[in-house]
């Protein structure tokens, strides 16, 4: 027995020895072939990065929707669960070294057949047909950590909690940038609502003047007729705009975790929306701060640790299975130390041999696994970059359209004056005065669905550079 344990314990000590080993190479970063600027010159810092919605977005109505989606969005929701069962996962892994033990109690009665030779021996021993075994055991097995099984799991579990936390925020990152884009819309549907409105009432106007001169003699039915056609085309957009502003508010609720409702809002688009400019400098390559890139690179790591288990399992395992209890055919004996006292020591080495290639294969896979996530990773570094560069044009080009449909408008809007007196005094048209207000409805509309642009492309700027909820 003393020979038996003395080989144990060398056993053990060899495989706490061993458990240094590792048969998986550290991990390191992708090669990035990022740029040092943008394709468009911006002026940000690091800060901007994770400049905080309430100091980006300026309107407390929106923020206040903010708030609340953060708070109760599903899809939030959702996700913290995902996170709290990763958390679960990597502090379980963390216990990954300890060994197991499990109690068993047990209590059997055989009838053994007379005419077997251990019935006849039964018999006479106990003088009963019948056999009783009782046991009580307490089995413990713990398998030697020779090359970084453990290490790798917990590594795999521990990734992979933090790449969902990155997940997370990259979607609170989104859940605010939604909410802006459908509050944007819906002040951009009331400014239509405006627009329709105010072109009713000069259409009704000059209506009203096209009648009178019809009722002179002035003119002809025609006239009226393209008159009443005019207002017409702005009174049709009265309903679509208001149709869609309850869908929009519809959709805003339900990113606020709240059942279809009507939205408090700003009342112009004239009000500043959010920061105009951002602090200064800072080269593409500080994209991989953004949540979801780096997410993707912990999803590398993973696939890292799944290549290094994949190599694992080709390699030989040692577990110890030591286990004491106590045995015995009467029940009154049962605990009667120490004569019925069992005790077990064993432990196994096990190697795969022959396999049908499965662990190979599996490790080929793996490697490929990890490939692929860090071409994914290298994806994700490429689109951040390029939503930074798309977010920077949409912004400096409608910035300019703006200007330029702003003097359009002036221009337009002094035509439409113009129509009216040459009209009156007889030195203009109808179908010029009809036209003349067709082009300042159509450019008014223009306008204001370039400024969502610029809205739109300031959000998605603020987003394309990580956000910032906090």
């Amino acid at each position: 027995m003393a020979l038996s344990i003395n080989n144990i314990i060398y056993a053990v000590g060899m495989a706490t020895l061993l458990s240094s080993c590792s048969v998986n190479k550290k991990y390191s970063r992708p090669e990035l072939e990022t740029p040092q600027h943008y394709r468009n010159t911006i002026v940000v810092t690091g800060d901007s990065i994770s400049l905080p919605y309430k100091t980006f977005f300026k309107d407390t109505h929106l923020t206040a929707l903010i708030d609340k989606a953060l708070d109760k969005n599903k899809d939030i929701s959702i996700a913290m669960m995902s996170l709290r069962q990763l958390d679960l996962s990597y502090k379980q892994a963390k216990l990954g070294l300890l060994p197991t033990a499990d109690l068993s109690i047990s209590a059997a009665r055989n009838y053994l057949s007379k005419s077997s030779l251990n019935g006849s021996l039964s018999e006479q021993f106990t003088g009963n047909q019948h056999m009783d075994d009782y046991s009580a055991s307490l089995n413990i097995s713990w398998e030697a950590d020779i090359w970084g099984k453990v290490a790798l799991q917990k590594e795999s579990a521990r990734a992979s909690f933090f790449m969902q936390r990155e997940n997370l925020s990259a979607l609170r990152t989104r859940i605010v940038s939604q909410v802006a884009q459908a509050y944007y819309n819906l002040i951009t549907l009331d400014e239509q609502l405006k627009v329709a409105s105010q072109n009713i009432a000069l259409s009704d106007t000059t209506l009203h003047i096209i009648k009178l001169q019809f009722e002179s003699a002035q003119t002809n039915s025609l006239a009226v007729d393209q008159a009443e056609a005019q207002k017409k085309t702005a009174e049709l957009l009265v309903p679509l705009a208001k149709q869609n502003i309850a869908l929009q508010e519809n959709v805003l609720s339900i990113l606020c975790g709240s059942f279809p409702d009507s939205i408090s809002r700003a009342n112009t688009m004239d009000t500043t929306p959010f920061v105009e400019s951002f602090p200064i400098g800072v080269p593409a390559d500080m994209l991989s701060r953004r949540p979801d890139v780096r997410a993707a690179e912990y999803a590398v790591v993973v696939a890292n640790t799944g290549t290094g288990l994949a190599k694992a399992q080709m390699y030989p395992s040692l577990r110890l299975t030591p286990s004491i209890g106590t045995n015995s055919f009467q029940f009154e004996n049962w605990f009667d130390l120490p004569g019925s006292l069992v005790k077990n020591i064993a432990g196994n080495i096990t190697q795969p041999i022959f396999q049908n290639k499965k662990l190979k294969t599996a490790y080929e896979i793996a490697k490929i696994e990890q490939e692929k996530s860090a071409e994914q990773f290298r994806l994700a570094v490429m689109t951040a970059v390029s939503e930074v560069s798309d977010a920077l044009a949409k912004r400096e080009y409608a910035s300019q359209r703006i200007t330029l449909i702003e003097q359009k408008k002036t221009a337009l809007q002094k035509a439409v004056s113009d129509a009216m007196l040459l009209y009156r005094s007889g030195m203009a048209t109808y179908l010029e005065v009809i036209t003349a207000q067709n082009n300042s409805l159509q450019n008014d509309l223009e306008a204001i669905s370039i400024q969502k642009e610029q809205f739109d492309a300031s959000t998605d700027l603020y987003r394309a550079l990580g956000g910032g909820t906090e």
